[in-house]
């Protein structure tokens, strides 16, 4: 079965079907949010509370859009709603060595370079949007029309998020090389 053919089996009522999501996404969900939130509890916690919220709205899923789509939607509503009620989405960063290490044993084992290490602070340096747009594009591997829709705008504008995105980082990147 499809992703697709899942979540209707779940819309549908046969929420046994819906583990087969959660296997196929809590990873892909967790690392989303590690990456846009620097944060592995509070990852953990946003990822639970996607997959509750997915059970609760299974009837609003749309037979024929992408589930990939939907449940990045769902995902990127939990965190806009949890940062609402706190009223502040400012990280203080004091563990960013050991955050480097957390990121990169959730990201299929990469090697520990100073590289990426400066990949992770330069992402720490870029605003939410330009950080989530660039985790969804070239970690999470989403296409630009899928993007477009998760965050409710056109695929041009998603296009130029990405490219500004880019080139912020590569800013970041280079003047943190250079201190080094």
């Amino acid at each position: 079965m499809t992703e697709e053919q899942l979540m209707v089996s779940v819309k549908n009522g046969d929420l046994d079907k819906a583990s087969l999501l959660f296997d196929e996404y809590h990873k892909k969900l967790f690392n989303f949010f590690v990456k846009t939130t620097f944060d592995r509890d509070l990852s953990n916690d946003l990822t639970q509370n996607v997959f509750l919220r997915m059970l609760k709205y299974r009837t609003s899923y749309k037979e024929g859009n992408k589930f990939k789509s939907w449940i990045y939607q769902i995902a990127r509503n939990v965190s806009f709603d949890h940062f609402r009620k706190i009223k502040s989405k400012v990280s203080d960063f004091k563990e960013l060595e050991n955050l480097y290490v957390d990121v990169a044993d959730q990201t299929h084992d990469l090697e520990r370079s100073e590289a990426e290490k400066t990949l992770y602070l330069s992402m720490s340096k870029l605003s939410d949007e330009q950080r989530e747009v660039l985790v969804l594009s070239k970690f999470e591997e989403l296409k630009y029309d899928e993007i477009a829709k998760i965050m409710n705008t056109t695929i041009a504008n998603v296009k130029v998020k990405v490219h500004r995105a880019i080139n912020k980082l590569r800013e970041y990147y280079f003047e943190l090389e250079d201190r080094v």
